[in-house]
C-alpha cells in the first residue's frame, strides 16, 4: 500500500521558460534559463537587465589592434570611475560587471599587465554600468565589452565572422578608438592602417548621417603616451604629424571627433620570459589622461 502524498507543482517555471529571450547585442531569441546568447555568446544577463530596469542602455565600444592596451584603459576607467565622486560616477550593474576591473587591477598590482584578450566570444569581459554625469539630469545605462584586437581586425576584413563584433558595432551610439603610441613612434605603420580600416568600416555602417558624415561620436585614445610628452601636450597635433592619413580620414567622415592622449603605467620595464623573449613589466601606476575622453564622449551621445 502507498502513501498519498502532495507535491507542489512547478508548471509554472516551464511557462517561465517557455518565453524566449532576445539578446540585447544581436537580436536571436534564447532560452529564458541560458547564460549565453546561442548566435554572439553575448551574455543574456544584458537583456534581462534592460528589461526589468525599463531603460535602453547605450553601448561604448572600446577598439585598437591586439597589445594597444584595451583590457588596461578600460579596467583602470572603471576602477577610476567606481571610486571618483567628482563629475562622472560609474556604478557597476550585476556582478559580472567587476570583472574586468578586478582582472585589471589585480594584475596591476603584482607588477604585470593582464592577459592577453581570448578570440572567443564567450570568454570575453562585458561591462554593464549606471554612469552619472553632473551636468545631465538623468543616469545613462552603458554597455561597453572588452573585445580582442585579432577578432576586431578578423570582423573588419571579413564581415558577419564574429556575430557580437558586428551587431555590437552596428547599434554602438559612440566609440573610443585606441592607437598605440609606442609602436606608432617605433615607425610601424600598423597601427595608421589599422586605425584607418576602423574609420571606414564604421562610417559605412552608420546610417545616421549628416551631408554624408558619420555623427556618432568617436574618441581617439593615443595610449601609453606616458613615452611620449608631445602627445600629452597636443594630441591633434600629435596626430596631425605622425598619424596623417587618420587624421584627414576622421575629419572627412565624421563630425563629432576628439584627439586624447592617455597613460598607465608611468614606469616599464622588460624581463626576460622563457620561450617568449621581453616581456613588459609595469614599474610604476600613473594613470593620465584615463575618464577625459569617456567623460567627453558620453557628454556627446
Amino acid at each position: 500500500m502507498t502513501k498519498r502524498v502532495l507535491v507542489a507543482m512547478d508548471s509554472y517555471r516551464l511557462a517561465e521558460c517557455a518565453v524566449p529571450v532576445s539578446c540585447y547585442i544581436c537580436g536571436v531569441d534564447n532560452n529564458y534559463n541560458t547564460e549565453l546568447c546561442r548566435h554572439c555568446a553575448a551574455p543574456l544577463a544584458l537583456s534581462h537587465q534592460a528589461r526589468t530596469q525599463g531603460l535602453r542602455p547605450q553601448m561604448v565600444a572600446v577598439l585598437g589592434t591586439a597589445a594597444a592596451g584595451k583590457t588596461v584603459y578600460l579596467g583602470m576607467l572603471l576602477d577610476m570611475l567606481t571610486r571618483q565622486n567628482g563629475r562622472v560616477q560609474v556604478l557597476a550593474r550585476g556582478a559580472f560587471s567587476i570583472t574586468l576591473q578586478q582582472r585589471t587591477m589585480m594584475a596591476l598590482s603584482n607588477c604585470r599587465f593582464p592577459e592577453k584578450t581570448p578570440n572567443e566570444p564567450d570568454r570575453w569581459n562585458w561591462v554593464h554600468c549606471q554612469a552619472k554625469i553632473n551636468s545631465k539630469k538623468n543616469p545613462m545605462e552603458l554597455i561597453m565589452p572588452d573585445m580582442a584586437g585579432e577578432a576586431i581586425l578578423e570582423e573588419i576584413d571579413h564581415p558577419n565572422a564574429y556575430p557580437a563584433i558586428h551587431s555590437f558595432l552596428e547599434k554602438c551610439s559612440a566609440v573610443i578608438l585606441l592607437a598605440d603610441t609606442d609602436r606608432i613612434e617605433r615607425g610601424g605603420a600598423e597601427q595608421n592602417y589599422f586605425l584607418m580600416k576602423l574609420i571606414t568600416y564604421l562610417s559605412e555602417q552608420d546610417n545616421r548621417k549628416v551631408r554624408g558624415k558619420s555623427t556618432r561620436p568617436v574618441a581617439i585614445v593615443y595610449s601609453k603616451a606616458d613615452r611620449c610628452e608631445p602627445c600629452f601636450d597636443d594630441p591633434e597635433l600629435y596626430a596631425r604629424e605622425k598619424t596623417p592619413n587618420l587624421w584627414q580620414q576622421v575629419q572627412q567622415r565624421f563630425t563629432n571627433y576628439g584627439f586624447f592622449a592617455s597613460g598607465v603605467a608611468g614606469s616599464v620595464g622588460f624581463r626576460d620570459t622563457p620561450g617568449e623573449g621581453p616581456t613588459a613589466v609595469p614599474l610604476r601606476i600613473e594613470p593620465r589622461g584615463i575618464v577625459e575622453p569617456f567623460e567627453w564622449l558620453v557628454r556627446k551621445i
